[in-house]
C-alpha cells in the first residue's frame, strides 16, 4: 500500500501580467472555440519562463511549469530557491488558495497552512474566536478544539490578549498564534512558508522543535520553505530546488542544499581574483588573499578568533581610505560591517604607487554554523570614489553554535593592521 500523501503531476501556473481573472473576452472565446474542437488551450503554448533577470516581452508568464514530485507520509520536505523561484506559488496551489493552470495534485489528508502573516484570520474576531473558526474549517468538533485550546494559547504566548481582536495584534503575535493553531490542530500535512522569519529567535527555535515533534513523533508530513539553510538542514530529510518556476533538483536534503549553494552564483568555487572587477580613477585591486589563500571559499572554526587579509593594489596618486569587509547572507542581506577606521574616523593614507595592505580582522564570537558572504571595499566616506570586490569570499563557519535566525546581528567590529608601500 502506497504511503504517498502528496503527488504533483505536471503542475503549472500561468499568470497574465496586468490582468485580473482569465483575461479578455476575446481570449475566453478563443479558449472556448479550442475546447469544443477538442484542441489544447492556445494560451498554454505561449508565455515566458519566470526569469526575473531577463527582460520580458510577453504578458503571459509561467510562475510554475511541469512540476512533478511525490511526498511520502512522515517526510519533512525543504523547498528552497531564490526569491521569485515559485516556492510560495507552489504552496498556495497545495493549500488550495489558488488553482493550477495545468496538471493535477493528489492530496491524502488534512492540510494546515501558514503562508503569510494574518492568513486565515478574521481581523474583527478575537484570538479565541479565530482558534475555533480555524479548527471548524479543518473539520474538528468544538470538543476537539477545546481540548487543544490551552496548549495553543500557551505555545503562542498570547494568553493576555486571547480575547482581543487580532487586528490589534503585532505581526509577531499573529505569526505565533497562526503557527500554534496550524501545528496543534493535528493536520496530516503541515505547510509552513518563510513567514516564521517574522518571529523572534526564541520562537523560531520553538517552532522548529514543534515541527520536528510533529514529523518524527507523530508521523505527520511537513513542507517547509525557508532561506535559512541551517534550519532547513536541521529539520528536513528531503528537499526540492526551484529555479525560475521549474524543479531543478529533488532528493536527499544534503545533496539538495549542496546543489542549491553550488548553483548560487556567489558560491561557485574559484579564485577570489574572479571577483575583482571594479576599478575607479585607475585605482585597482591586483590580488586579494583571505586566510592566506586566493580560493573563494575559506573555512573558519569556532576556535578561530582572527581572519587574515592581504590586499595588493595600485593607486596613481595618494589617497585617504579605509578598508571594510561586509558580511552578508547568501541573499545579500548585510549582517555585519568590519571596519574600525570608518566608524572611528581613523582614515588611512596610502601613497601613490603599488601598495600592500595587511589586516588581522577580529571575528565576532557569536557566529552560527553556515555560510557568510563577503564584500571587500576601500573608500572614504567623504569622497565620491569607491573600489570594491563584491562576493569575493565565502566563509564556511564550522563548529559554531546552531542558529535559526541571522548568523549575526548588525554589529561593527574592528580591524588591526598595517599598510606598507612598495613604490
Amino acid at each position: 500500500m502506497s504511503n504517498t500523501v502528496i503527488e504533483f503531476n505536471n503542475v503549472g501556473k500561468q499568470y497574465i501580467l496586468g490582468t485580473i481573472g482569465t483575461g479578455t473576452l476575446s481570449q475566453d472565446l478563443n479558449r472556448w472555440w479550442a475546447n469544443i474542437r477538442g484542441k489544447e488551450d492556445p494560451y498554454l503554448k505561449i508565455g515566458e519562463t519566470n526569469d526575473r533577470t531577463q527582460k520580458g516581452y510577453s504578458r503571459f508568464v509561467w510562475a510554475l511549469r511541469d512540476i512533478n514530485f511525490k511526498v511520502e507520509q512522515g517526510d519533512v520536505v525543504g523547498i528552497v530557491g531564490k526569491n521569485g523561484a515559485g516556492k510560495s506559488t507552489l504552496l498556495k496551489i497545495l493549500s488550495r488558495v489558488t488553482s493550477p493552470t495545468t496538471g493535477d495534485i493528489k492530496i491524502k489528508g488534512r492540510i494546515a497552512s501558514l503562508l503569510e502573516v494574518g492568513t486565515g484570520f478574521h481581523p474583527e474576531m478575537t484570538g479565541r474566536e479565530n482558534i475555533f473558526m480555524n479548527g471548524s474549517i479543518m473539520g474538528m468538533t468544538k470538543t476537539e478544539i477545546k481540548s487543544k485550546f490551552d496548549e495553543i494559547v500557551d505555545f503562542a504566548g498570547v494568553a493576555k490578549y486571547v480575547d482581543t481582536p487580532v487586528k490589534r495584534y503585532s505581526s509577531g503575535m499573529m505569526v505565533r498564534l497562526g503557527f500554534a493553531i496550524a501545528a496543534h490542530l493535528e493536520p496530516e500535512i503541515l505547510v509552513v512558508d518563510e513567514v516564521l522569519a517574522v518571529g523572534d529567535a526564541e520562537f523560531q527555535k520553538k517552532a522548529i522543535g514543534k515541527m520536528q515533534e510533529v514529523s518524527k513523533g507523530q508521523g505527520r508530513t511537513v513542507l517547509f520553505v525557508s532561506h535559512n539553510m541551517a534550519a532547513v538542514k536541521s529539520l528536513c530529510t528531503t528537499g526540492i530546488v526551484l529555479q525560475n518556476g521549474m524543479t531543478a533538483f529533488a532528493g536527499d536534503i544534503d545533496k539538495t542544499l549542496k546543489f542549491y549553494l553550488k548553483e548560487t552564483p556567489e558560491t561557485n568555487d574559484g579564485m577570489i581574483q574572479d571577483a575583482i572587477k571594479h576599478k575607479k580613477k585607475d585605482i585597482e585591486f591586483k590580488r586579494i588573499q583571505i586566510n592566506g589563500t586566493e580560493q573563494r571559499n575559506s573555512t573558519i572554526t569556532s576556535d578561530q578568533k582572527m581572519l587574515s587579509l592581504r590586499i595588493e593594489g595600485y593607486t596613481p596618486e595618494e589617497i585617504k581610505t579605509d578598508v571594510m569587509l561586509v558580511l552578508k547572507t547568501k541573499d545579500g542581506i548585510p549582517l555585519a560591517t568590519l571596519a574600525e577606521g570608518h566608524y572611528k574616523g581613523l582614515i588611512q593614507t596610502i601613497p601613490a604607487g603599488d601598495f600592500i595592505i595587511q589586516k588581522e580582522i577580529c571575528l565576532p564570537e557569536f557566529l552560527s554554523n553556515g555560510q557568510l558572504y563577503c564584500d571587500l571595499m576601500m573608500h572614504h566616506p567623504m569622497v565620491e570614489w569607491q573600489l570594491q570586490a563584491p562576493n569575493c569570499c565565502v566563509l564556511d563557519c564550522e563548529g559554531h553554535q546552531e542558529g535559526y535566525g541571522s548568523a549575526i546581528n548588525q554589529h561593527q567590529f574592528g580591524f588591526m593592521g598595517l599598510i606598507s608601500n612598495n613604490s
